[in-house]
């Protein structure tokens, strides 16, 4: 990895957390800056002490800039708010400068929108359908955007279904209250969140700025297919069924209106990566191992 860097992560969520403890496996960080949307406060993650800085909307705390502008490595998980990108819109000037050699901006596959089940690669036409997709699609030509005024060095990760240890389809099925969505011709992708950061980490010595990624596993397939194999490594009976329309979480609708099979392929190849957790069987056989 060589020496040790400075990481400022714009949010901190779950595939935030999962990369900062890699690094800290491999003994990287010689300094973690995040944001949150409460206070500004010194934190710890395994041992390790790091600032977090109060950030919320338009507000923050005046002191992370000096942290940012003294940071080269951004990781930006907080997704667009009501079709502006938080960071860019408080903080876009500071990523004018060449200051920076790895941003990574944390997209999603809903940018693709509604494929009726065919493939999907980098080279496809974003159609986004729903409003989520259709802000992180605004969202990536922004970003995209420093790199062709700018030349700022950052990529573009289109995250797939992220499903890992504490969050997944096995505890869904043991709350009791679970239904499987019925659709046919549904298909969607999934990844887990120990493959993001693996990918995360390889791409601090392997990075063309410029550059989209899509980061799914290699089995697009239906939540009926996942949910069935999850009940019987769970050795309970399948979940009824409900149909799309009766939901009443409007973005798990948007969800279900949507189906594609996502290419990883230029990601695989790029980032020479073999996923530890290519299918979802291999990652739920995982999760049930430690929960027995």
């Amino acid at each position: 990895m060589g020496k040790k860097f400075k990481l400022f992560c714009f949010g901190f969520g779950q595939v935030a957390k999962y990369f900062v403890n890699n690094l800290l496996d491999k003994n990287s960080l010689s300094e973690l800056i995040t944001t949150n949307t409460k206070k500004t406060e010194t934190k710890k993650i395994n041992n390790f002490k790091y600032k977090s800085y109060f950030f919320s909307d338009n507000n923050f705390d005046i002191d992370l800039i000096n942290d940012l502008q003294s940071s080269k490595k951004v990781l930006i998980s907080i997704p667009p708010k009501n079709k502006n990108d938080l960071v860019l819109k408080n903080f876009g000037k500071y990523f004018k400068n060449k200051n920076f050699d790895w941003v990574t901006y944390l997209s999603a596959t809903n940018v693709y929108g509604d494929k009726k089940g065919e493939w999907v690669n980098e080279n496809t036409d974003p159609n986004p359908l729903s409003s989520k997709g259709k802000s992180r699609f605004v969202a990536e030509n922004e970003w995209l955007n420093f790199y062709k005024k700018f030349l700022l060095k950052i990529q573009i990760f289109r995250l797939s279904g992220i499903y890992s240890k504490e969050n997944n389809i096995i505890n869904k099925l043991q709350t009791g209250d679970y239904k499987i969505v019925e659709k046919k011709n549904n298909f969607f992708s999934r990844i887990h969140v120990e493959d993001i950061s693996e990918i995360l980490t390889l791409s601090l010595n392997k990075f063309k700025p410029g550059e989209v990624y899509n980061i799914s596993d290699n089995y697009p397939c239906s939540n009926e297919e996942v949910v069935t194999y999850a009940s019987q490594l769970l050795k309970i009976n399948k979940p009824s069924k409900i149909k799309v329309d009766d939901l009443q979480n409007e973005t798990l609708k948007d969800f279900y209106r949507e189906s594609k099979k996502v290419d990883n392929n230029k990601m695989k190849k790029f980032f020479n990566y073999d996923l530890k957790f290519s299918t979802y069987k291999e990652g739920l056989d995982n999760i049930i191992d430690h929960i027995i």
